[in-house]
This record gives structure tokens, C-alpha cells and sequence, in this order.
């Protein structure tokens, strides 16, 4: 790890408590059906919860089984990158914040229409505020 890197991870500690940096930072994955947005459905924008970048509407969240919040689309496609992930022994896409690089989930295409997609996100990489 180069000292830019850790120095960046001192800092995020700082910021953020253990579970939110072996998530956010760490490309970790809570526990399905454990966190707080899994089955909230209240109007509102959610944002990242390391940095503040807005990342997606209630509008577009739905229940998707899975135990972790789903949205079958962003605010906006600038605001959230997308990698390809071989981990696991298997390929996916990751979803990361576009802007403090956090990592948030997963996309699949097994989502509802119109997008097809289903953004499978943390419940500890969002903070939700009331529209």
C-alpha cells in the first residue's frame, strides 16, 4: 500500500466508524435483510453517506428480495461509476461513488423496467433525507 493510500485510509477512519470503512472503503458487504434501508420505502433522496453525493430517488426503489435496498436506476449516470468486479470467482459490476471513489454495491441486469437494472446497494453507503 503506498503512503498516499494510507494516509487517504487515515483519514476516512477518521470520518467514518469500523463498519462504515470496511464497506465503504474496503469494498466489504453487510449482512442481507440487516440494514436500514432495506425495507424503508419513505419519499426522499438518498445520498452517499461518506461524502454526500446525491446517488438515487425513492422513486426508484423497490423491493427486490434480495435484503438490500434496490433501485432500478441513479439520479444521474455521472454520479456513480461502474467496474467490473472478478471477485468471488465470478463476474460483476461494482457501483462506486463518482466522487470520493466509496464503494456502494452491486448492479445487476435482473431488474424491473423501465432500466432493467437493479443497483443493489448497502444500507450503511446511504443516507436517506426527506424530499
Amino acid at each position: 500500500m503506498s503512503e498516499n493510500n494510507e494516509n487517504n485510509n487515515d483519514e476516512w477512519k477518521k470520518k467514518l466508524n469500523d463498519e462504515e470503512f470496511k464497506i465503504l472503503r474496503m469494498c466489504g458487504t453487510e449482512r442481507p435483510f440487516t440494514g436500514e434501508y432495506y425495507s424503508f420505502f419513505e419519499p426522499g433522496t438518498y445520498f452517499c453517506a461518506a461524502c454526500g453525493n446525491k446517488l438515487f430517488s425513492s422513486q426508484t426503489k423497490y423491493d427486490s428480495g434480495s435484503g438490500w435496498p434496490a433501485f432500478y436506476d441513479t439520479v444521474g449516470s455521472k454520479n456513480v461509476r461502474l467496474i467490473e468486479d472478478f471477485s468471488l470467482g465470478m463476474k460483476r459490476v461494482e457501483v462506486r461513488c463518482s466522487q470520493c471513489d466509496s464503494h456502494l454495491g452491486h448492479v445487476f441486469e435482473d431488474g424491473p423496467k423501465p432500466t432493467g437494472l437493479r443497483y443493489c446497494i448497502n444500507s450503511i453507503c446511504l443516507k436517506h433525507h426527506k424530499s
